[in-house]
Formats: C-alpha cells, sequence, structure tokens
C-alpha cells in the first residue's frame, strides 16, 4: 500500500470519528428538546383553536411549569371554561371545575382522552408522561423536514411506563433541538396523530416554534391549532404554587 492511499485511509478514519463525536445519541437528542422547550421553570400563554369542518372555537390558557413533575394550567376564554384548571404535582393529577365547585383527580386511564374537545390529549397538555424517562430512544437517521434538517428518533415506551402511545416518531432540529415534527402510533403501530411545528422564534435564549398543529389521522378534515402569544423561562416559581388552593384563585 503507497503513502498515498495511509494517508487518505487515515483522513477518512478520522473524518468519520470526528462526525460520530459530533452526533449526540438518541437519548441526549431527546432531552435536548425536553430540556430547550420545558427550562427549569416556564410560564406561557397560548391560543387554541379547534378547527372543524363546519365550525371552529378558541380557547385561551394560561400555564406555568417547574421541572418535570409541576405543571398549572389556566383556561382563561371562552367565559364558559374561564376559570377551569389542571394541575399536576409530581405524580398526583387534578381538575378544578369552578362551574360545578368541584375538584377531581384525574386517573391515568383517561390520558388518552381529548383534552378540551381538541385533538390534543390529557397527557398532551397535563403532561403525565415523560418523553426522556417513559421511552427507549433510537436514532434512526438524519433528513430534512420542510427547510429543517433533523434528526428522526423512534420512541419505544418502557415496560409499565404511563404512556398513551405504542411508538412515537420525533423529528429534532439538528441545530437548536427545536421539536419541528413528531407522529404518534397505537400499539398496532398505527398512525393516530401528526403534529407539526411551524414559525421557529426566539424567547430568551432558546428558539421554539411558535405555531403548533396537530392533525388525527383518521380525521384529516380537522386540526387543532396552538399559536404562542408569550414564553418566559427560568423564573423563580416555589414548588408551593403548584397547589388544589392556587387552583381556585390563580390569574
Amino acid at each position: 500500500m503507497n503513502l498515498l492511499k495511509v494517508i487518505l485511509m487515515s483522513l477518512s478514519v478520522i473524518t468519520a470519528a470526528g462526525a460520530a463525536a459530533q452526533t449526540p445519541d438518541a437519548t441526549e437528542i431527546v432531552k435536548r428538546a425536553d430540556d430547550n422547550r420545558r427550562g427549569a421553570s416556564s410560564c406561557s400563554e397560548i391560543r387554541m383553536t379547534i378547527i372543524r369542518p363546519t365550525w371552529s372555537r378558541e380557547i385561551g390558557i394560561k400555564s406555568w411549569s417547574k421541572g418535570n413533575d409541576y405543571s398549572l394550567t389556566l383556561i382563561t376564554s371562552p367565559a364558559k371554561e374561564k376559570g377551569q384548571a389542571f394541575l399536576k404535582r409530581q405524580k398526583d393529577l387534578w381538575n378544578w371545575q369552578p362551574s360545578i365547585g368541584r375538584m377531581i383527580k384525574m386517573s391515568s386511564s383517561i390520558m388518552g382522552q381529548s383534552w378540551m374537545g381538541s385533538d390534543f390529549t390529557n397527557d398532551d397538555m397535563v403532561r403525565e408522561s415523560s418523553t426522556v424517562n417513559d421511552y427507549t430512544h433510537r436514532l434512526e437517521k438524519t433528513e430534512k423536514v420542510r427547510e429543517f434538517d433533523c434528526y428522526k428518533v423512534i420512541l419505544t415506551p418502557k415496560e409499565n411506563a404511563p404512556v398513551v402511545w405504542g411508538k412515537v416518531a420525533m423529528w429534532i432540529s439538528t441545530d437548536d433541538f427545536v421539536e419541528i415534527k413528531t407522529e404518534f402510533y397505537d400499539e398496532d403501530n398505527t398512525l393516530i396523530n401528526t403534529f407539526n411545528g411551524y414559525d421557529v422564534k426566539t424567547y430568551g435564549k432558546r428558539k421554539l416554534t411558535s405555531r403548533m398543529e396537530i392533525i388525527p389521522a383518521d380525521k384529516p378534515a380537522q386540526k387543532t391549532v396552538m399559536n404562542v402569544d408569550k414564553y418566559e423561562f427560568d423564573l423563580p416559581i416555589d414548588e408551593s404554587f403548584f397547589s388544589q388552593q392556587k387552583m381556585k384563585n390563580v390569574k
């Protein structure tokens, strides 16, 4: 083997090793995307529009979170649902319904059901399950989704994990770890919902999609759209904020 071939082979090995070193593993990709959209704590204001072939309606939402264990979601409009709130405090999930003055404990059995009549599930909004902790992750390939270069990661639920889906496929941008597209499958590997994120904006030091759509596979004429009006991260929120008492009077 001549000297030129040896040099070329050495360069190819070094290049391949460098590329492998620069590509994070599948779990790290999912974790960075989760950290990006969640932060140590956050507060957001969102308009959700439920779109059907013959009608549509809008719901105003304000949410607070702290890590993976605490979240509080308040309905701010329309008047009929205003004041309704959803609380996650570690493993406990609660729904406050002011119209009937009832505090309802939510069970894992309803996590796959529609949230407020939308195409998002209770689990999507309350986040009982964790994309990082409740699934194993496999990096399938990198590919382009619209204008974004993305990692495609396959998520498979761990045994006995409190999850809704039989499989999840996520496309996460390679530069800023933004969730661009996600497909949700049932236990028979049938596609149920497709999530798409659009209009990436900068919120502080983070880049996130400001418009999100979810479309059910068996009802392509309907969808639910969420538009972000406000995103703030790493706020000084104490764990005591996430309480049943706060649910009843949070603004």
